[in-house]
């Protein structure tokens, strides 16, 4: 089992750029496959990123290609959300989840087994 807990949010303007970081409890971080999710009021939670053990294989939602970019440290137990040209679509609570399961990156919300509690991403106009 693995506690995830998110940090980093905060409240920008547009075209800003912020860091999320996502800690990681435990010995066995490598092991999980990493994704970072988003809910805003209103709207279903939203796929972002993921990226494999390794590193190997990022995947990213197309509303954020290109300004976002997902990484992991190991060594850190940490995987990183680096968010640049924000938009007031951006807005959301932002979370992280894990998987110790399967080998790809995945997109659905149901391939994931741990999830922190969020950490809130506001982008004014």
């Amino acid at each position: 089992q693995v506690q995830l807990v998110e940090s980093g949010g905060g409240l920008v303007q547009a075209g800003d750029s912020l860091r999320l970081s996502c800690a990681a409890s435990g010995r066995t971080f490598s092991s999980y496959i990493m994704g970072w999710f988003r809910l805003a009021p209103g709207k279903e939670r939203e796929f972002v990123a993921a990226i494999t053990r390794s590193s190997i294989f990022t995947h990213y939602a197309d509303s954020v290609k290109g300004r976002f970019t997902i990484s992991r440290d190991n060594a850190k137990n940490t995987v990183y959300l680096q968010m640049n040209s924000l938009k007031p679509e951006d807005t959301a609570n932002y979370y992280c989840a894990a998987t110790p399961r399967g080998s790809g990156v995945y997109t659905g919300a149901s391939a994931y087994d741990y999830w922190g509690h969020g950490t809130q991403v506001t982008v004014s106009s």
